[in-house]
This record gives C-alpha cells, structure tokens and sequence, in this order.
C-alpha cells in the first residue's frame, strides 16, 4: 500500500479504504487477522496513532474486532457490509450527480441507458 501524503484524503482514511479494500477483494479474508498497527506504521511511515484512527474507523462499523491479546480480526460478514455502505456512497457520489446533470442537459432516461452501454 501506498499512502499520498498530497491527498486532500486524511491518511487514516487512506488507510481505511485500504483495509476496506483488501476486505472486499479478499485480500484479507473474514476471521483472519489483520496487521497490527505498529506494522503498518512502519510499514508506511506514517504515526502509530494515524494508524490505529484508521483501524478503528473499522472497528466503529463493526468491521474489524480486536481479541485481546491477540490482535485485530475481520468480523464476519465485513465483505457484504462494505460492499452495501460502498454500493450507497457509489449512488450518492456518482449516480445521483449523473442523472441530476443528465436532466439539466434534457437527456432521458434512455439516452442514459445508451450512453453507458457505449460505456
């Protein structure tokens, strides 16, 4: 992983999608731990604490769970969880701003259609 330290994104976000990612993608696999977050501080030369902000904007979703003295885990049920926050964010940012300038264009819902088929 690489984290932008150009981004307007905060890196504990960053690292967050990153986590996410490797979630959905199956990277890291439900039930399985993930690495702690002194491994990835180091990792990606980025402060211990940014580290665990973005492990526990995970583990506020129910993402990630921590065993103690073990370490963090994916929770079951983390791949279908994320892919459904995902799919919402996915209409909001890219949908819902698609049809509002389709309209403003005076295109139909057809034409839409047609345009992301050519797509």
């Amino acid at each position: 992983m690489q984290i932008n330290f150009e981004s307007e994104k905060p890196i504990f976000v960053q690292l967050a999608d990153w986590l996410s990612d490797s979630i959905i993608s199956g990277a890291i696999k439900e039930g399985e731990q993930i690495p702690s977050t002194t491994e990835m501080s180091v990792q990606l030369k980025i402060n211990p604490a940014t580290a665990l902000k973005g492990v526990n904007m995970l583990v506020d979703k129910g993402i990630i769970y921590k065993k103690r003295g073990l370490g963090m885990f994916v929770a079951q049920g983390a791949v279908e969880s994320l892919k459904k926050e995902r799919q919402s964010d996915f209409f909001g940012e890219y949908i819902k701003k698609m049809l509002d300038e389709a309209a403003k264009l005076g295109l139909t819902k057809q034409d839409v259609i047609d345009m992301i088929e050519r797509g």
